[in-house]
């Protein structure tokens, strides 16, 4: 199937590991030009170089920045246009905000969290927008959780936020349907990623466990029976991004492996 994305242009957050990697790499083997961030120098030069060999003809920029710095937000997205031309796709991805209980979080982790997850989503739409409009075709997506739908105690930030990313999601989509944009989200369930074992550590410290059989814990728990992959993020995210899926817009999608257990 021909997903109509070649020599697109696509932003991808975060893209030096984990789920932004998996969907760069699946964006440049669709024929897609990519331009990832991540904050290290070294981790973003090693994945340009994995994006390279697994899809030799696309052209990869690749951005030191600090989401969280608006300036830095506004430097990659210039660099991209100078390096790759204007954007026609965007993956919004973080990592996740500081985890607890909400009695555990103070405000200064609260602001943290909003800077982490919420705004820069909200700064790299602002500038992404504009040409889409002109040029009446744009993909949007948004790597959120499925504490989206399916809140979780020790993440309590990252509930309340991925929520109201996804309606964001919705409300963005509305307003950009007419001018050939598509928004959504993609709420990953468990996939074995650096976050996914951090949280893992994380519970057993709180439980005097290990993070081992807190993993084994979790996939009892999965009806599918495993983790997920990277790859199978990426390659929804692909489809999302794709002129076959020029109708779907403002939907939150879960690939889950059927945890959530919500019918919304």
């Amino acid at each position: 199937m021909d997903l109509g994305i070649k020599s697109k242009i696509a932003m991808v957050a975060a893209g030096s590991k984990g789920l932004g990697l998996a969907t760069a790499i699946a964006l440049a083997k669709e024929g897609a030009n990519v331009s990832i961030c991540a904050r290290g120098r070294e981790g973003l030069d090693a994945a340009a170089a994995e994006i390279a060999k697994a899809a030799p003809s696309a052209k990869v920029a690749a951005v030191a920045c600090n989401v969280t710095q608006p300036e830095q937000l506004r430097a990659w997205h210039d660099q991209t246009v100078k390096d790759l031309g204007a954007v026609d796709i965007l993956v919004t991805n973080t990592g996740g905000p500081p985890a607890g209980t909400f009695s555990e979080i103070d405000e200064t982790k609260w602001r943290e969290g909003i800077d982490l997850t919420l705004m820069n989503v909200v700064r790299l739409c602002q500038a992404v927008i504009p040409a889409m409009r002109q040029r009446k075709w744009g993909r949007i997506v948004h790597i959120t959780s499925l504490v989206a739908k399916q809140p979780v105690e020790l993440l309590t930030i990252s509930s309340t936020l991925r929520a109201g990313l996804s309606g964001l999601t919705k409300t963005l989509a509305t307003q950009l349907a007419p001018d050939g944009i598509t928004v959504n989200a993609l709420l990953p369930g468990h996939v074995l990623t650096d976050r996914q074992r951090h949280l893992n550590e994380v519970r057993a410290q709180a439980r005097g466990s290990t993070a081992e059989l807190m993993q084994a814990e979790q996939i009892q728990h999965i009806p599918a029976g495993r983790f997920g992959k990277p790859e199978e993020i990426g390659e929804a995210i692909v489809f999302l991004c794709s002129e076959r899926a020029a109708y779907i817009t403002g939907v939150s999608l879960q690939v889950d492996g059927g945890v959530i257990s919500s019918t919304f």
